[in-house]
């Protein structure tokens, strides 16, 4: 009965190993079709920065250093819009009064293809436009990673 038994084992073993060679007899060929989306928003938006508040020396240098802010402020706005905001909140609380209530916010991204469409001063403050066409992120993107869509598969 024993004997039985390992002949049993070893026929199990030797069918498992014969089916898992098999596998690698059976090959396929997948095609694939990219995949574009049906529409593109169009992102907009605006910075600003007051020219009085800017390090420099003359008025010149203030409203230089003015229309950099602006604009770095509507680059982070369009990152706002297209990654969100990571929030991260802490309070304290001592005997059911809250002592410290703190709010950091941060945002971090990359932008791409963004366009300025106007920069320009209102009184005292600098105020500079983007434009983020998705189009034109999508045809970046897609220059560097390609997406694919398994359009059909063949066995054989």
């Amino acid at each position: 009965m024993r004997k039985f038994y390992q002949i049993g084992k070893v026929l199990a073993a030797s069918f498992v190993l014969g089916l898992s060679g098999c596998s690698s007899i059976i090959d396929k060929h997948v095609e694939y079709s990219y995949v574009q989306p049906d529409s593109y928003p169009v992102l907009k938006a605006i910075g600003y920065a007051p020219l009085d508040a800017q390090p420099g020396a003359t008025n010149s240098e203030k409203m230089l250093m003015a229309i950099k802010v602006s604009k770095l402020e509507a680059y982070r706005e369009l990152a706002e819009q297209v990654y969100g905001h990571q929030l991260n909140a802490t309070t304290t609380v001592r005997g059911v009064i809250a002592q410290n209530d703190g709010l950091r916010s941060q945002v971090q991204g990359v932008i791409r293809g963004a366009r300025v469409l106007k920069s320009y001063a209102v009184g005292d403050i600098y105020t500079t436009e983007l434009e983020l066409d998705m189009k034109t992120v999508y045809d970046l993107y897609i220059g560097q990673v390609k997406p694919k869509k398994i359009q059909r598969v063949t066995y054989y």
